[in-house]
């Protein structure tokens, strides 16, 4: 309960020493913004990997007939 009645008194006096107009992110933010673009790095770098693995081959159609047949038929036809 100390704590919470210390900075309710505090925050009056860092008001009226702020200058909204220059407050910047600091170190801290580069730091997390760092490690937001480090892991998005690592994710995209883990993906390829994983993607590279696939190996997809699509099944033909069923419904649609095979271009030798339609090749043979109409030799077979003229």
């Amino acid at each position: 309960m100390y704590a919470t009645q210390a900075l309710t008194q505090l925050v009056p006096f860092a008001a009226d020493e702020l200058d909204k107009n220059k407050v910047t992110p600091g170190v801290l933010g580069f730091i997390v913004f760092a490690a937001l673009a480090v892991g998005v790095w690592l994710l995209m770098k883990s993906m390829n990997r994983h993607m590279g693995k696939v190996d997809f081959e699509e099944a033909p159609d069923p419904a649609a007939e095979p271009a030798t047949a339609g090749k043979k038929s109409a030799a077979a036809k003229g």
